[in-house]
């Protein structure tokens, strides 16, 4: 077979027969092509077998050079779908740069036209007609097959900017000052201190997940409004019952639903067990702190009653135990004084896919009698708990920051240091978070594309919500900055750019990568610097406006190069034609009168032969002179 009708082949056929010689299939076509043109050289060397002179240029032969850009420039003689680059975290090879959505299957031979200046000049003119492209751009961004690999993060958070794109302006938002005014002094489940995506009961006593049908892979968690610094305190906590959905029960390799119980602090992670200063009995017999399991007690089922005790000793010490149904289950950790740091330990409680209630009744009698010597927290005094700080309640006390940056640029690492150096308590939504809300269970894709939906939602939701909230998303789309803008009117809105320089961009997304084993393709990498737009100062829409790495003149400078850089070693966007009206074709007119009788629309034409006959034996003037009936009156 020689080389041109290799390239001739689809990409299914390509793989295929890549299969049937026991090689690689994954790749883009030109790998494909390379890689099925070696094999057959190699196997059939005694035969005349002809070379094109353009493989050379189609294979690995690029050297790799530095610029101000992440990506390097192309060879210097590139084809014009087919341009030679070097990935940012692969420095040892290079790769191809060729769209495998758009390198079409029914390859027709015909190269497409370079992209000239005039294309290129014309999508950095404005926000609105970048995004105008990236509505192309999208469309083809998780186009590579399954079996290249994983989409990634970055694809689902760019799929779901974009339906940002077309998305009516949002209401303004109701002001809730008539809010109930509650009791300090009441112990209930803290909201404040709990997910967005946790729902608890008008009373307070009673939680589960609230996307357990939609999203059931998140566990939800939630801490009580008091804790506790000194003493012998316990609280009690029943599962209700497991809320699992029927196509779930098919899977039964999957933990359909989990429950765990205990104790945390008040700035500790909300996933109850994932901390180090969190401690947990979890459903499936084992108790879990720092990340860390070990075999522990029973597992929990439906009605069972799980009883937290917390012993603090004169010394700092303290001793967690727990009781499953009235029986003890043995003490689960013992922490010295220098573990707490003086902080006060708070009822904890983290579900998946299942319903809780707490005995949060001071009036009503402890479900199980309670060990000698403890006391339940809800009949506590008010100076012997500890109550959590209060969350804002006014929609100006509250702040929200909306990060705007390229994948791997460190978005969720200055979010996170801003958290921990900064007073105020923030709520960080984000990607990253809510796929460590997925503590096990279910594929990879299967998370990215739920955490993405489920964030969409959370967004929503948060500018309903009183609060401080970091918006941990890439954000490069206008449309997407607006709209989300536009949602937390009333709030104090700050946009915060992380754009890195060319070099450091590169050290940070490898980091990314090597770290999540998740690589972005080349291809969506380029989409999104093309697609990329950074804000500017509009005092409608935001209050700050914040570049914590390169200035702002500086970043749209390299930002322009990356596009540049990315109109030309991408394919040209195929643009579909409008269709034309169609325009609507009268029937044929007959000369003569028309029939007395119904015509069966049956022949030649749409008429009956027969009456086509009678019509054409008719005179070509009547017998009886015409008169006008309208001068008779």
């Amino acid at each position: 077979m020689k080389l041109t009708d290799i390239k001739r082949l689809k990409v299914a056929e390509l793989r295929s027969r890549l299969k049937e010689l026991n090689l690689d299939c994954r790749g883009l076509k030109a790998e494909l092509v390379g890689r099925l043109w070696s094999a057959l050289e190699a196997g059939q060397s005694g035969e005349d077998v002809e070379e094109d002179p353009k493989l050379q240029n189609d294979n690995f032969t690029a050297p790799f050079t530095t610029t101000e850009t992440v990506y390097v420039h192309a060879s210097s003689s590139p084809s014009p779908t087919e341009t030679d680059v070097r990935p940012p975290c692969e420095p040892e090879c290079v790769r191809k740069y060729t769209d495998s959505a758009t390198q079409t299957e029914t390859d027709t031979g015909i190269p497409a036209p370079q992209q000239g200046s005039e294309f290129i000049s014309k999508c950095l003119q404005e926000n609105q007609e970048e995004e105008r492209e990236a509505d192309d751009l999208g469309g083809d961004l998780g186009a590579q097959s399954t079996e290249e690999g994983s989409r990634g993060r970055a694809f689902y958070e760019f799929k779901e900017e974009i339906r940002y794109k077309r998305a009516k302006a949002p209401q303004p938002p109701v002001d809730r000052n008539q809010a109930k005014e509650e009791d300090e002094n009441k112990v209930s489940l803290d909201l404040d201190m709990g997910h967005l995506h946790f729902e608890a009961s008008p009373d307070g006593s009673c939680g589960q997940p609230r996307f357990w049908e939609r999203f059931p892979l998140l566990w939800s968690g939630c801490r009580l409004t008091h804790g506790i610094l000194q003493g012998r305190v316990g609280f009690e906590v029943r599962l209700e019952r497991k809320l699992v959905t029927t196509e779930l029960e098919k899977h039964a390799d999957m933990d359909l639903y989990g429950l765990r119980v205990g104790w945390s602090l008040a700035n500790g992670s909300l996933l109850l067990g994932e901390d180090e200063v969190s401690f947990a009995y979890d459903g499936r017999g084992k108790k879990v702190s720092g990340g860390k399991e070990e075999d522990f007690g029973e597992q929990f089922s439906e009605g069972d009653i799980i009883g937290c005790y917390a012993f603090f000793s004169t010394d700092g010490a303290v001793e967690l135990s727990f009781h499953k149904n009235g029986r003890f289950m043995g003490v689960a950790f013992c922490l010295g004084a220098s573990v707490l740091s003086g902080g006060a330990l708070f009822p904890h409680v983290l579900c998946k896919s299942c319903s809780f209630r707490l005995n949060l009744d001071p009036t009503a009698p402890p479900w199980y009698p309670s060990p000698p010597g403890f006391t339940p927290l809800v009949a506590l005094s008010a100076e012997q708990r500890v109550r959590a700080t209060l969350a804002p309640t006014v929609r100006a006390q509250c702040e929200v920051l909306l990060m705007v940056g390229l994948p791997g640029s460190g978005k969720s690492c200055w979010a996170r240091t801003h958290m921990k150096h900064h007073p105020k308590k923030y709520s960080l939504l984000g990607t990253e978070e809510l796929l460590a809300c997925m503590i096990s269970g279910g594929q990879k894709d299967s998370k990215l594309q739920q955490a993405s939906q489920c964030l969409t939602e959370l967004i929503k939701m948060a500018a309903q919500t009183p609060g401080n909230y970091i918006l941990d998303q890439c954000n490069i789309l206008f449309s997407a900055r607006c709209y989300k803008l536009q949602l937390f009117a009333g709030f104090r809105r700050r946009v915060v750019v992380v754009f890195p320089s060319a070099e450091e961009w590169r050290r940070r997304l490898c980091q990314q990568q090597t770290s999540d084993g998740e690589q972005i393709p080349d291809t969506s990498l380029l989409k999104l610097q093309a697609s990329c737009s950074l804000p500017e100062q509009n005092s409608e829409l935001l209050e700050e406006l914040l570049y914590v790495e390169l200035p702002q003149d500086q970043a749209q400078t390299l930002l322009q190069k990356y596009k540049e850089e990315a109109h030309r070693l991408l394919p040209p966007i195929p643009r579909q034609e409008k269709k034309k009206p169609r325009l609507h074709k009268k029937r044929p007119y007959l000369p003569g009168p028309p029939p007395s009788h119904r015509i069966h629309w049956t022949g030649h034409n749409g008429l009956n032969n027969k009456n086509l006959q009678l019509w054409r034996q008719q005179p070509t003037h009547w017998n009886v002179g015409y008169s006008n009936q309208s001068f008779y009156y």
